[in-house]
């Protein structure tokens, strides 16, 4: 069992404030694998005073040209990805994700993230000169938005982390990272990292602390923009504190995203493909499609091909490269998906496979991939974020019905259309009302933005905007 007593703050290891700490639970065995530090408003207040110190220094981080900042952020690339084996095996042990996808995700996508951005921010002219109707010339400056807030959840704990660090960091801000308490063991790797790269103090913090702690860092006087990603009613109640504010925010909320499979699908031939849409990390992932909606002219089909595709997944401890499917987070989420499952079966679908806890698996947060089948869009299971391996297939007739049911959800943050005629599925993507959509698969673009409309979020991540949305814009005006 690991056992951490400090916070990454100004630089260095600091002791925290109280005594107070929580306990990690493994979700496969249900036992303790650590603790840490938990912080009170006390080590918010530090871990902002230090941002907000490195900021604010008239030749610090935020005065550097984006070439010498990215000599910094290449070599956090370079020590985070030299400790990449340690961290995906600590998230796999935190959260339950099956490590040959946190070797893919959580080992690859940082380091890829940090070097994207510093190229691009390297590229960018800070300052574009524009011409001025009254004669003369504006200047317009891109500069750092100040210190940042960065709340990330638990299910992809450093991949999500980066979407707002790598910007944030290439754009010249100072940032104040609040990890989930589910998943922290990681984060001390990061600012091991971090502190071999050499980033001057304050620059990046890292405090470790519950929904109290994340509340105060979201309405701190010293914090100037606030990422999150995390659930969408979590979302609203940050929302509406930066609204009071006026303070920038960047939300990537919940999802209830739908997989369309248009008549002539080849779904048996895509498979692995489809769990990567569908099924990611034991279903806790935001942007997959768990809504199925199918074409009644193959319903029998593809409720088949899926229940004995799923029901053959291998499930077990997520250490072992064999899984596939691992354990769900926790003893909460485990609760919450069993009573999705109960409310699918007493609403009248029918569970054609999974359902519970898989046999022989009688420790630790398991559930069994489960399909429902003859759902209505308008049942539970089919409007709200299970966040769990359970897949609703709902029918449909025409290309309009079907995109009649997608759009029928509160939610608009992923989905996928599939189809053997590639630009028949780009004209049925173009109607789902969501902010991504795949075409037989989805992956997040590194160079294309990324978030939800709808209940699913404000703003975009990834691509350009991402880094704008780390910048603000002033003008500067001569006079003729």
């Amino acid at each position: 069992m690991q056992s951490r007593t400090s916070f990454y703050i100004g630089g260095d290891w600091v002791s925290p404030s109280s005594d107070t700490t929580y306990t990690m639970i493994s979700p496969t065995t249900e036992e303790a694998i650590g603790i840490v530090p938990e912080a009170q408003n006390a080590d918010i207040d530090r871990a902002v005073a230090a941002a907000r110190s490195a900021f604010d220094d008239p030749t610090g981080w935020s005065t550097w040209t984006a070439e010498k900042r990215g000599e910094v952020i290449e070599r956090f690339a370079d020590t985070l990805q030299a400790r990449v084996p340690e961290i995906a095996r600590a998230i796999s042990s935190q959260n339950g994700m099956p490590l040959q996808i946190s070797e893919g995700f959580e080992q690859l996508f940082p380091p890829m993230l940090l070097r994207y951005y510093a190229g691009l921010a390297t590229a960018q002219d800070p300052e574009e000169r524009r011409s001025s109707v009254f004669g003369d010339i504006t200047a317009v400056r891109r500069e750092p938005i100040g210190v940042v807030a960065a709340i990330v959840p638990w299910n992809f704990p450093q991949a999500l982390a980066f979407l707002k660090i790598a910007p944030a960091l290439a754009a010249g801000c100072t940032i104040v990272h609040k990890p989930s308490p589910e998943t922290t063991l990681d984060s001390y790797l990061m600012a091991e990292a971090a502190i071999e790269a050499g980033f001057p103090p304050g620059v990046l913090n890292v405090v470790q602390g519950g929904r109290e702690v994340g509340a105060y860092l979201v309405a701190h006087p010293g914090v100037d923009k606030v990422s999150f990603t995390g659930s969408t009613a979590a979302g609203r109640s940050i929302g509406a504190v930066c609204g009071r504010l006026i303070r920038p925010v960047t939300l990537e909320l919940g999802g209830k995203s739908a997989a369309i499979l248009l008549d002539d699908a080849d779904i048996a031939g895509n498979l692995e493909s489809f769990f990567q849409a569908t099924l990611l990390n034991n279903g806790q992932t935001c942007n997959i499609a768990t809504r199925i909606i199918a074409p009644r002219s193959r319903y029998d089909e593809i409720v088949e091909t899926l229940s004995s595709f799923v029901s053959a997944l291998p499930i077990g401890d997520p250490l072992d490269p064999a899984t596939v499917v691992g354990p769900l987070v926790s003893q909460r989420q485990f609760d919450r998906v069993e009573g999705y499952i109960a409310q699918g079966i007493a609403q009248g679908a029918r569970l054609t496979t999974g359902g519970g806890r898989p046999h022989g698996l009688d420790r630790g947060y398991f559930i069994a991939p489960t399909i429902f089948a003859d759902v209505d869009n308008t049942y539970t299971i089919a409007q709200e974020e299970i966040f769990g391996p359970v897949l609703s297939v709902i029918p449909y007739c025409t290309d309009d019905e079907a995109v009649r049911i997608a759009n029928e959800s509160p939610y608009g943050l992923g989905g996928s259309v599939w189809s053997a005629d590639p630009e028949r599925a780009m004209q049925v993507a173009r109607r789902v009302q969501t902010g991504t959509i795949g075409i037989n698969g989805y992956i997040n673009d590194l160079h294309a933005p990324s978030g939800g409309v709808k209940s699913s979020g404000l703003g975009s991540e990834l691509g350009p905007e991402g880094l704008s949305s780390y910048q603000q814009l002033k003008s500067i005006y001569r006079a003729p």
